[in-house]
C-alpha cells in the first residue's frame, strides 16, 4: 500500500503493481485503490548523472474528487506538483544523491 500526504488535508491510498520491466532501463506497472490506471518509468544514464521519467494514466476513483475537479483543477494541480517535489525529494535522500531538477 502506498499512501500520498500532501498539503491539502486529504490522503490517497492505492496499491501499485509491477506489470514488466526491462531493466535498469524502465518499468510499467498498474494503480488500484484511490488512483486507478498506469504507469511507466523510463531511466536514462548520460556521463554519470541519471534521469528518470514518468508517465501516469491514472484517475481518482473518490467520488468527493472527482466532482470538484473542474473548479478546484488548479489547486489539484498545485498539489500535485508539491507531493511529487517531495517525493523527488526523499528519493534523492535515500539515495545519498542530488536532485537536479523537476517537472
Amino acid at each position: 500500500m502506498i499512501a500520498w500526504r500532501s498539503r491539502i488535508p486529504y490522503e490517497l491510498e492505492f496499491e501499485f503493481t509491477v506489470r514488466e520491466t526491462d531493466a535498469p532501463c524502465w518499468m510499467i506497472g498498474d494503480a488500484t485503490g484511490a488512483l486507478a490506471g498506469t504507469g511507466h518509468w523510463r531511466l536514462f544514464e548520460c556521463q554519470g548523472v541519471t534521469a528518470v521519467t514518468y508517465e501516469w494514466r491514472v484517475t481518482t476513483t473518490k467520488a468527493w474528487m472527482n466532482l470538484l475537479a473542474p473548479v478546484a483543477r488548479r489547486v489539484f494541480e498545485y498539489n500535485h506538483n508539491v507531493v511529487m517535489r517531495w517525493g523527488g525529494e526523499g528519493l534523492a535522500r535515500r539515495l545519498g544523491c542530488n536532485l537536479l531538477a523537476t517537472g
